[in-house]
């Protein structure tokens, strides 16, 4: 799958102003820091589309991108945070679960995890939170450029007993090198080739 087009839809704070349209939807989610927004703008092959910033807590709202007319891709608040302001982040997490839990036409949820960071109790609240709501989850590591060879290994297979996963579970990105980029959009386009469309309400 090629990304030929993409753009920014809207900004949401709250499920009433979550956008109505047929499209299949790719939420990515994770911490603050983690790179989301920098690995947004590799996947969809544009370097600004998605903010991102010096100061983790940028995305402070739930943000929609439209892609090849025929697909949607997520960008969730960061979580766990501290340094956002207290008001603020409060909302983060109901904001992510009403998300989570109410859209119909969300795929596959990508939860990002720095790879030398140890997953904590927010990654295991929303990988809880995602098999409840039977949505499928893609252990997503980033910043792999940062690790190479053995540290890499060792960090890959910390994050695996701290999970509870298998290696076939976790993806390894880099938005310096492109990697992962490629398996991403496998996942988006298997989908993609298997969803029929969904009517709007």
């Amino acid at each position: 799958m090629k990304i030929k087009n993409a753009y920014f839809l809207k900004s949401c704070v709250s499920a009433s102003q979550f956008p109505s349209y047929p499209f299949p939807e790719f939420a990515f989610l994770g911490r603050s820091n983690v790179g989301k927004s920098s690995l947004l703008n590799m996947i969809l092959g544009q370097k600004d589309l998605v903010k991102t910033g010096s100061r983790p807590g940028v995305t402070q709202a739930i943000n929609f991108f439209i892609a090849n007319d025929n697909s949607s891709f997520v960008d969730l608040p960061g979580f766990g945070y501290a340094k956002v302001p207290a008001g603020i982040r409060k909302k983060f997490m109901p904001l992510i679960k009403s998300y989570l839990e109410g859209r119909e036409n969300l795929k596959v949820a990508f939860l990002l995890i720095d790879i030398r960071r140890t997953p904590g109790d927010f990654e295991e609240e929303i990988l809880a939170f995602l098999e409840k709501n039977r949505i499928p989850a893609v252990i997503t590591l980033t910043k792999c450029d940062k690790l190479s060879g053995n540290l890499k290994k060792q960090r890959i297979n910390e994050i695996m007993e701290a999970m509870d996963i298998g290696r076939d579970s976790i993806f390894l990105t880099s938005c310096k090198t492109g990697e992962g980029k490629r398996e991403i959009l496998s996942v988006v386009s298997d989908f993609l080739k298997h969803d029929s469309p969904i009517a709007e309400s």
